[in-house]
């Protein structure tokens, strides 16, 4: 959010301040966005966010999660600020995995309510992806800001033979797929890598180390842990092929639209991907940049992996995205309409 949508919005010549919570040691500021910490806990220290984000005096309160969107409105009848909600997730959905089935559709419908309330009250939303308007219904303003990679500068990345490695960038966890992966390791090559740029998110790094002992694959996966972006972005770049593998069982999979995808395209990789994600599988068809597969299916898997092993066929995915990523995917268009919606709150700058 910060170094995108902020950074849009400093570009345009606003003043931007993050609010922010107070983890470690900050920056002061972070490419022109200005980061001012806060010690508060996320639901019961809502009202003291609500008064600090007031005591700021902005004309412009942007909230992206829940918890803040209340917090903004809070402070908005305070200070008289507009507000905008940034919607990332299809929420009336996020508690399913903790929930028995029998409870779901009624806590589906309060949070969808309580969405469908605060998006009347704010002065607009903010959508980063189809399929996530829906409980927002009645929004005065509603506007797709989708959450795509800053367009490619510099040439797709060559491929040629040898030994496969296969990547994944980003939080990972049994319901993103390791379990697949490492199957379809099992049936790949043996001289096929698998390499996790990212962390562990749901507690399960343990089973996964375990699991691949126990398929001899300890020396043939990486896990990189958190990496800054631009490192984050190198070690992706240097693998051969890029995973996206949602499971089924979450309507936020089914709607996903995750960043790794176009971070994948703009570093000229092929892609593999579920086929039942909808807007992951929308893009990869439009662009041709990979191969659509039944992500809970290893054999399916790797038989996408043995087709990429073609360099040439490689190469033409990987440009395709590429291409893809620089013109019809680019973070640059729809920043241009955040700043556009912006202009019609505050004056140009």
């Amino acid at each position: 959010m910060v170094r995108k949508e902020g950074a849009a919005l400093a570009a345009a010549g606003w003043r931007v301040l993050h609010l922010c919570p107070a983890i470690g040691d900050p920056p002061a500021r972070v490419d022109s966005v200005e980061i001012v910490p806060h010690r508060h806990r996320r639901l019961r220290g809502l009202l003291a966010l609500a008064r600090d984000a007031a005591a700021l005096r902005p004309a412009v309160i942007h909230a992206s999660e829940p918890d803040a969107w209340l917090a903004a409105l809070l402070a908005a009848r305070r200070c008289g600020a507009r507000v905008v909600l940034d919607v990332h997730e299809h929420y009336p959905s996020r508690l399913d995995a903790r929930l028995p089935a029998v409870m779901r559709p009624l806590a589906r419908a309060a949070i969808a309510l309580a969405c469908r309330l605060m998006g009347r009250t704010a002065d607009a939303v903010v959508v980063a992806k189809d399929g996530l308007d829906a409980p927002f219904a009645g929004a005065r303003r509603l506007v797709a800001v989708r959450n795509y990679a800053p367009a490619p500068v510099e040439a797709p990345r060559a491929h040629g033979p040898g030994p496969l490695v296969l990547g994944h960038l980003g939080a990972i966890g049994r319901a993103r797929g390791w379990p697949q992966m490492l199957a379809a390791l099992a049936l790949a090559p043996p001289d096929t890598r698998l390499v996790l740029v990212g962390r562990f998110t749901d507690g399960s790094e343990p089973a996964f180390h375990a699991r691949a002992a126990e398929l001899g694959l300890a020396d043939r996966v990486e896990v990189t842990g958190w990496l800054p972006q631009a490192e984050a972005l190198q070690r992706l770049g240097a693998c051969d092929i890029a995973l996206v593998l949602f499971q089924q069982g979450e309507e936020n999979h089914r709607l996903a639209l995750p960043h790794k995808l176009f971070d994948a395209m703009a570093a000229g990789l092929p892609v593999i991907a579920p086929r039942f994600a909808e807007e992951v599988a929308a893009v990869v068809r439009e662009s041709g940049c990979g191969l659509l597969v039944d992500s809970g299916d290893p054999a399916g898997i790797v038989a996408a992996v043995v087709q990429l092993a073609d360099p040439t066929r490689r190469a033409a995915l990987g440009e395709a995205g590429w291409r893809a990523a620089r013109w019809r995917f680019a973070w640059e268009t729809e920043a241009e309409r955040l700043v556009g919606l912006y202009r019609e709150f505050v004056p140009r700058p």
